[in-house]
């Protein structure tokens, strides 16, 4: 698992992008921490995929995204992703709950809400108030796509008031989700309880509510409404044995790399999937500098699942971070074979190339991820390396200053993009790349 702090960065593939993402909290704004897994973000797109289709958005375009905070939070900021706060994953007790979590903010999306806000405040000509730079850095993930804006240190009050949905959208989006959730055959519970998880908060001081509460206004007509569409509708979705194996996978790899080693040894014998409680050891173990208990634990999920990719990649990472650099490399290529278009897993296989010293085959390697997944920052910490070892400074400039950039720190991104407009072929594809975030960046800088 991979934490990659992201300061205040969010994309939308449009020539005008805004960077929003922003922890809301009643306090002040700050840096978040993306957990970057490929084996949760899977877990998550399996449980989000028939929810997604229901509501007209394209499963393999919505990320899924989890944010390292232990608050209940969830949210949304343009089309491309669903954010979820690991402390709301680790607190509902049920898939259908999370599933609703997912299909009232899948409504937002597909309901327009980000869009018509946004347009809202371009056209009040407020954004400015937000201090945010409306720039463009091309920073392409195929196609040729726009990738990221840049923000330039907005207030947090002005931010809450962008992210905070109205309570005509909040009731929109409910009547929305449990649609979606009735054609998903996902039973409508899971929004009663999720709305009676909030119950009593609107009573409590801003300070202490949970940070969902800011974004998502709840009343007791929701808490009513979602009661009438189970009434209505009835309890009569079929048991869904895969969400709730990937609901649980979820859950124990995140308390397994969250929680202490000791606490995961005694409870994951509590786990019913064998492959499950076997990476959970795994994990405990390879926390506790155990390799061969780490290592016969993961062998033990992988027999069980042969053709699972994340398993082998979570493999290749236990060994890695124990300094096993060639059987890493192995595994890794293992795990691409099976993934072979997986980004993360991809960056996870190019970084063991780098650390075997492989710079070449690593360097192709970490450009196929990013071509497929822009915002991993430690894969763009990674490519960076790759080409200043093959003696390409311009091209690690260049890297290095959308990494800044997508971090949202303007000064360094125009540090480093100048080296790289000063180092790199005129109109060469880098070249212009590191033009866009130099003048993305001047403006972000002149804004402050």
């Amino acid at each position: 698992m991979a934490f990659d702090r992201v300061s205040r960065l969010a994309s939308i593939p449009a020539l005008l992008l805004v960077a929003l993402l922003w922890l809301v909290t009643a306090g002040s704004a700050s840096a978040i921490t993306l957990l970057r897994d490929p084996d949760i973000e899977n877990g998550l797109e399996e449980l989000a995929f028939p929810i997604l289709r229901a509501a007209g958005l394209n499963p393999r375009r919505v990320k899924l995204l989890v944010v390292d905070d232990s608050s209940l939070n969830a949210f949304v900021l343009d089309h491309n992703a669903i954010f979820i706060h690991s402390g709301l994953i680790q607190k509902v007790a049920r898939a259908d709950i999370l599933q609703a979590v997912i299909a009232h903010e899948a409504a937002h999306i597909a309901n327009g809400h980000i869009a018509r806000r946004i347009g809202n405040f371009e056209n009040a000509q407020t954004l400015s108030k937000l201090g945010l730079a409306l720039s463009l850095i091309a920073a392409a993930a195929g196609g040729g796509e726009a990738a990221a804006g840049i923000a330039a240190g907005s207030q947090s009050s002005a931010l809450r008031g962008f992210l905070k949905h109205t309570r005509a959208e909040e009731s929109a989006a409910d009547n929305s989700a449990a649609s979606y959730l009735r054609w998903s055959d996902i039973s409508l519970r899971g929004l009663v309880d999720l709305h009676r998880t909030f119950a009593g908060q609107e009573l409590l001081s801003v300070g202490r509510q949970d940070p969902y509460m800011q974004s998502h206004p709840l009343t007791r007509d929701r808490i009513r409404n979602a009661e009438a569409f189970l009434q209505s509708y009835g309890d009569k979705a079929p048991d869904n044995p895969n969400a709730e194996y990937w609901f649980a996978r979820v859950r124990g790899k995140l308390s397994a790399f969250s929680r202490s080693s000791k606490w995961t040894l005694g409870r994951a014998a509590e786990e019913p999937h064998r492959d499950i409680r076997l990476m959970r050891e795994a994990i405990a173990w390879h926390r506790d500098r155990n390799l061969s208990r780490a290592r016969a634990a993961i062998d033990g999920a992988i027999a069980l699942r042969p053709e699972d990719p994340f398993y082998v990649e979570l493999k290749g990472q236990i060994l890695m971070e124990h300094r096993q650099t060639q059987s890493a490399v192995a595994t890794y290529e293992q795990a691409v074979d099976l993934a072979p278009n997986n980004a993360l897993i991809l960056a996870g296989y190019g970084r063991a190339l780098l650390s075997a010293g492989q710079d070449r085959a690593a360097l192709e390697v970490l450009e196929r991820a990013r071509a497929r997944e822009y915002r991993d920052l430690r894969m763009l910490r990674d490519l960076a390396v790759a080409y200043a070892k093959l003696g390409n400074d311009g091209m690690a400039s260049m890297v290095t200053a959308e990494r800044y950039a997508l971090q949202g720190r303007p000064e360094d991104a125009l540090i480093h993009a100048k080296r790289a407009v000063g180092a790199l072929p005129t109109g060469s594809p880098g070249w212009q790349r590191a033009q866009d975030v130099l003048l993305a960046s001047e403006r972000s800088v002149k804004r402050k």
